[in-house]
């Protein structure tokens, strides 16, 4: 998640105002400036140790080294790629609407009515447990790449925003 200061606020858009509005998106805790030097390292110990096989006449093995390079940094960006998802949850009196924006820039907006919205998550959340919204027989996780204890801070806020978009009023 971005910010867990984002959990629970109310904030005012640009087309109204929301009882709940919170972007959600996974966390990398190596940053870009971490990155670097860690490709850095591992491209240093690459080398030395491919001239050291060289040194002995295996120069087959340099080939090897690369690739695990290569593989490595395939995988960091994947992994980066994949920080780039983001969810939107929007709470306004009358609906929740769920965006999900994947790295690619492709969208998806859900509906849920808040009169008959549920907020399902297991007490207590296990490590696995998803956050679903469910309504009218559709359903959605949301929230699946946060830990436990941020989907059940995010379950606690979403049920106390609804309560309060459900008061007549």
């Amino acid at each position: 998640m971005s910010d867990s200061r984002d959990i629970g606020e109310a904030e005012t858009g640009e087309e109204g105002s929301f009882l709940f509005d919170a972007e959600l998106t996974p966390h990398r805790s190596l940053p870009p400036r971490g990155f670097l030097l860690l490709m850095a390292g591992i491209c240093a110990i690459s080398f030395c140790a491919g001239l050291a096989f060289f040194l002995a006449g295996a120069w087959p093995v340099i080939g090897f080294l690369g690739a695990d390079v290569l593989v490595i940094y395939l995988a960091f960006k994947a992994s980066y790629r994949q920080g780039r998802l983001t969810e939107r949850l929007q709470l306004t009196p009358d609906d929740l609407t769920v965006t999900r924006t994947w790295p690619g820039g492709k969208s998806r907006s859900w509906q849920f009515q808040t009169t008959w919205l549920q907020v399902l998550l297991d007490d207590p959340p296990q490590h696995d447990s998803p956050l679903v919204l469910r309504s009218h027989g559709r359903s959605l996780a949301v929230g699946s790449f946060l830990t436990k204890h941020e989907r059940a801070e995010l379950a606690d806020a979403l049920r106390r925003a609804l309560n309060e978009a459900r008061l007549p009023g």
